[in-house]
């Protein structure tokens, strides 16, 4: 089975210049997994509920250091899952780009 959450959008504290470290500012994270699905189930609700506390509460300096403690939170809360990836994009901190990190963990 294939989880997908696609444009989880809220508000947080990342980045490294001055003025991200005081206002939060606009995150996408989308997050894909791979389980198998055998009388158990993963809910969606819970990784996304993880994402947001994770990103929020943390105030992270890079979206490195963000999808690192994410990858970290996620294989100790869901073992059922196999793979998965996570990208996480900053759309409003440049005009004319979105900027996005991502990562791939199999297990």
């Amino acid at each position: 089975m294939t989880i997908h959450i696609e444009d989880l959008k809220f508000q947080c504290i990342i980045g490294i210049l001055d003025f991200e470290r005081t206002t939060a500012q606009d995150v996408i994270v989308n997050f894909t997994c791979e389980y198998h699905y055998k009388n158990e189930f993963i809910n969606y609700v819970d990784i996304v509920n993880l994402i947001k506390e994770t990103m929020i509460l943390s105030k992270f300096e890079l979206i490195e250091e963000a999808i690192l403690s994410l990858k970290s939170e996620i294989n100790k809360q869901f073992p059922l899952i196999l793979s998965y990836t996570i990208k996480v994009t900053k759309p409003s901190i440049l005009d004319d780009c979105r900027v996005s990190v991502s990562d791939l963990y199999n297990t």
